[in-house]
């Protein structure tokens, strides 16, 4: 239920310094070299606001660089954004969260379809999935990653367009239930998980029918990405206007938990994090995410049912079963600070210069 922008320019303090992707001012000591992978970005940002966190996180990230940031949609009757126009919605979104940084890089954000797949052999065509096509048959040596924080529908309709582009990126996911033998559903789950449940057929198309590598992030293992209230209200609120906002919009939730009678709770679930820690944190030597654990497996097929079916001539997929929560939101909360002083320029405010 992140709030749609309606038009306005986003709140800013009037120093706010511009800047474009690939370039990081904020930071004194600047990076030794170039960005060592990149990623596309691809969430449904007019639902659960978890996935401002994550789009804020990649972008302050000076390791990766992104050349697509994809607005997606949900599903039609979503509770957090009804409209029937969540990826319109999910565009605006990002270009207030870029606003709100300063960040002009705005040419690489896209709306992704307006609906989900219809059946396995046709795809959504959009603007999105061109893109997607178009930066994943580049010729750059550096690994591509393909995160995505919601449904699948733009990445399976960009491979349905061109197969290729499953020899050239892997696919990071957060979403699908719990494997059997692995983790039990939690209390009360729903019977197909909340990601795959906003287009099943392209979930099918990724895992049953096409050779894109996955590296998924179930259901079991997001639920472990709590923070506690006391640490958004005291490392994310007072962080500077985009603290503020990531914060407000958190507040929003727990507003709507309370009109329906469940409550505010201690802790929220920041569930698309993983994308960044599994991209951009990898370790020096033999990059890989060192810090958190996956069985490797076959990729089993995906029914309509959300139920996995074991297969084992399946291409080898990563099934991650924990993640380094510790390095993950230490990061952000380091990494927020350090933008938020920049931004907010505290010489200048204190009457000094700059330098």
């Amino acid at each position: 239920m992140t709030r749609i922008p309606d038009g306005t320019p986003a709140p800013a303090p009037p120093q706010t310094r511009r800047w474009r992707l690939g370039s990081v001012p904020w930071q004194d000591i600047q990076p030794v070299g170039p960005a060592r992978t990149r990623v596309i970005i691809d969430n449904d940002f007019s639902g659960d606001p978890d996935d401002l966190f994550q789009l804020v996180h990649h972008l302050l990230s000076s390791n990766v660089e992104i050349p697509l940031v994809v607005g997606s949609h949900l599903r039609p009757d979503d509770p957090f954004d009804p409209s029937g126009r969540s990826a319109r919605n999910a565009v605006a979104i990002v270009r207030d969260v870029f606003a709100r940084l300063g960040l002009e890089s705005t040419e690489v954000i896209a709306q992704g379809a307006d609906a989900a797949l219809t059946d396995p052999r046709t795809p959504q065509p959009s603007a999105a999935a061109d893109a997607i096509i178009e930066e994943a048959l580049r010729e750059d040596p550096r690994p591509l990653f393909y995160v995505a924080g919601g449904g699948l529908t733009d990445i399976a309709s960009a491979y349905l367009l061109e197969p290729r582009i499953a020899e050239r990126l892997t696919l990071v996911w957060i979403g699908g239930g719990e494997h059997d033998g692995v983790a039990p559903p939690p209390p009360g789950a729903m019977p197909i998980e909340y990601n795959l449940l906003i287009d099943v057929v392209a979930g099918q198309v990724v895992f049953s029918d096409s050779t894109i590598p996955i590296w998924q992030v179930p259901r079991d293992v997001y639920r472990q990405c709590l923070v506690s209230e006391a640490e958004l209200r005291l490392r994310v609120a007072p962080t500077g206007p985009v603290g503020r906002y990531l914060y407000e919009e958190l507040v929003e939730v727990n507003r709507r938990t309370l009109g329906e009678g469940r409550g505010p709770g201690e802790t929220y679930a920041l569930g698309d994090s993983p994308l960044v820690l599994l991209t951009a944190l990898q370790s020096l030597f033999e990059p890989d995410p060192s810090s958190s654990a996956y069985l490797e497996k076959p990729t089993p097929r995906l029914g309509a049912d959300g139920r996995y079916t074991e297969r084992p001539d399946g291409r080898p997929m990563r099934l991650y079963t924990r993640v380094d929560t510790r390095l993950m939101f230490e990061d952000f909360y380091l990494k927020l600070a350090e933008f938020s002083r920049w931004q907010q320029d505290e010489n200048r405010i204190n009457g000094g210069t700059h330098r």
